[in-house]
């Protein structure tokens, strides 16, 4: 196949979308790593929670819709049903338009209720409402990027959420600094920086809205006869795919948002009871601590996204296979993933908990590493459970399982509330039982979901065989960055900063060495990437 043919293919799609979901991602970690220095603990603690009830009313408006509405629009074009399209898109923005509004609602008036009662923190109530624009833009933005992408176009979905990213990037950081070292006002520093998200969504939503409105003016040249659904049975057919996805995503969200309540009430529990403290002084001691926690979730968050190649292009081959009725090659390409998935995040997972600490030193250099080092170092070895779970999700809905996931994640969300609130209302083990939660819940959800592949797929990739050749190298490399972080801290005499790149450097040198010394990976593995065969010559890998 020609390289202007592959692009015009699905996996073209998905790899402009991975290659923008990593890019976005990279600048999310430029944005969050300085707004980590500017924001005092307390203050990025507030930012972390309000960002926890917008993920939810965003979640609810936006997980499942896209993708019914653009797999709803592509399949109503395959049969030149122009008129079908047009309908279901304006079903579709409508809905999507109701839920914007309703989350703008309920952020703005009914901010100061859900920041004291779902989340434990009435100072945050100021960066829910900076955040209430954001969502409805957002909704609006889903309806017309699901259109395009229904379309097999997913350029303008790419190109608005790299722009949201850097004007939220620009401004967000401005804004935080303005507030916090011009204005002498660090409490509103989080605020600031919640506005420079909302002015990214709006830029996004102006640029997306000039493309549709282009797109709409040549598509109108063309006629068609088709009589298209009624609306009812648009919305309806767009609900029923829809609501799986959501729910599925709901559930995770809405654990996060009992988990953020969970923990700062039994925080502020603690320093009251066991310490003495004031109510005022518990919730502000509770900020600080959930405000490191917060900093080191933002290093944690970046292993796991390097997964969004994989996952976009895990459903359409295996699908394809399957459609194919070729389970053999449907087993291939599950294992694959899972083996490219798991390269990935193995080395970046246990990267981190051998250098928890001297990378959180690294990257805030304010920062109580005696806290926040463990804080990462069993997040890193959670972030390896959540990218392993990430793919059998991707696994299962390929195989047209969407509602198994949703149990996995119930049943893991019920004992991450269990643990932490067994965890962190312990005054001898506070704040770090919070990431003991989150190993705990991944650990029990990849189970969970490598059983049900197992059980109910007729072919099953092999875990063991996917999950040991890239263990053995990561392991070796976790070692050795820790080996030459000790001699050059302890023996040589360096500073941290530079015992820690010194050892990142190392770690990333054995690591490479060793997969390809053992062989770890196969031209196959490679293909599902995009550029893979490139690579696979580069590398002479065959």
């Amino acid at each position: 196949m020609s390289e202007s043919q592959k692009k015009s293919t699905f996996f073209g799609g998905a790899a402009i979308l991975a290659a923008s979901a990593i890019l976005v991602k990279l600048i999310g970690a430029v944005y969050r790593i300085p707004l980590g220095n500017i924001l005092p603990d307390e203050v990025m603690g507030d930012y972390n929670s309000a960002y926890n009830i917008y993920n939810f009313f965003l979640t609810i408006s936006t997980a499942g819709l896209p993708v019914a509405l653009s797999k709803t629009i592509s399949e109503a074009n395959a049969l030149g049903r122009r008129n079908q399209v047009d309908k279901t898109f304006r079903v579709a923005f409508f809905t999507f338009l109701t839920l914007g509004l309703i989350s703008f609602f309920c952020m703005t008036v009914l901010a100061a209720p859900m920041a004291q009662l779902v989340i434990s923190n009435p100072k945050a109530v100021y960066c829910v409402m900076a955040l209430a624009p954001s969502v409805l833009c957002v909704c609006v933005m889903s309806s017309i990027r699901g259109y395009f992408q229904g379309h097999f176009d997913m350029k303008p979905t790419a190109v608005s959420q790299v722009i949201e990213a850097l004007f939220k990037l620009i401004i967000g950081l401005a804004l935080a600094i303005y507030f916090v070292s011009v204005l002498k006002k660090p409490d509103f520093g989080s605020v600031g920086a919640i506005i420079g998200v909302s002015c990214g969504s709006v830029v996004a939503l102006l640029y997306i809205l000039f493309l549709f409105f282009r797109a709409r003016g040549h598509r109108r040249r063309t006629r068609s006869d088709d009589v298209p659904d009624s609306s009812r049975r648009i919305f309806g057919t767009l609900l029923k795919l829809a609501i799986p996805i959501t729910l599925g995503s709901a559930a995770t969200s809405l654990v996060t948002l009992i988990d953020t309540k969970l923990v700062m009430s039994q925080l502020q529990t603690v320093y009251q009871t066991v310490d003495g403290m004031t109510r005022t002084a518990a919730l502000d001691a509770a900020r600080g601590l959930y405000g490191i926690y917060s900093k080191t979730m933002s290093i944690y968050n970046l292993p796991f996204s390097m997964m969004v190649p994989l996952t976009a292009c895990i459903i359409p081959a295996v699908s394809a296979a399957l459609a194919r009725k070729d389970r053999r090659e449907a087993q291939r390409v599950s294992e694959s993933a899972l083996r490219v998935g798991l390269l990935l995040a193995l080395p970046m997972g246990m990267g981190l908990f051998a250098l928890g600490g001297p990378i959180m030193g690294l990257l805030f250099p304010a920062i109580d590493v005696s806290i926040a080092g463990p804080l990462l170092s069993v997040l890193g070895l959670a972030s390896i459970f959540v990218a392993l779970q990430l793919l059998c999700n991707s696994i299962l809905q390929a195989n047209g399982m969407v509602n198994l996931p949703i149990l996995a994640v119930v049943i893991g969300g019920v004992v991450k509330i269990g643990v932490n609130y067994t965890l962190v209302g312990n005054p001898d083990i506070r704040i770090n039982g919070a990431p003991v939660g989150t190993l705990c819940c991944f650990i029990v959800i990849s189970a969970l979901e490598m059983f049900m592949i197992r059980r109910a797929i007729p072919a099953p990739p092999s875990f063991l065989r996917a999950f040991l050749k890239p263990f053995i190298p990561s392991a070796l490399m976790a070692l050795a960055a820790r080996a030459v972080y000790g001699l050059l801290t302890g023996v040589l005499g360096f500073g941290s900063s530079l015992a820690t790149l010194g050892g990142i450097l190392v770690g990333v040198v054995v690591y490479l060495v060793l997969v390809l010394a053992l062989r770890v990976i196969s031209k196959d593995d490679l293909s599902l990437m995009p550029k893979g065969d490139k690579i696979a010559k580069i590398l002479h890998i065959h």
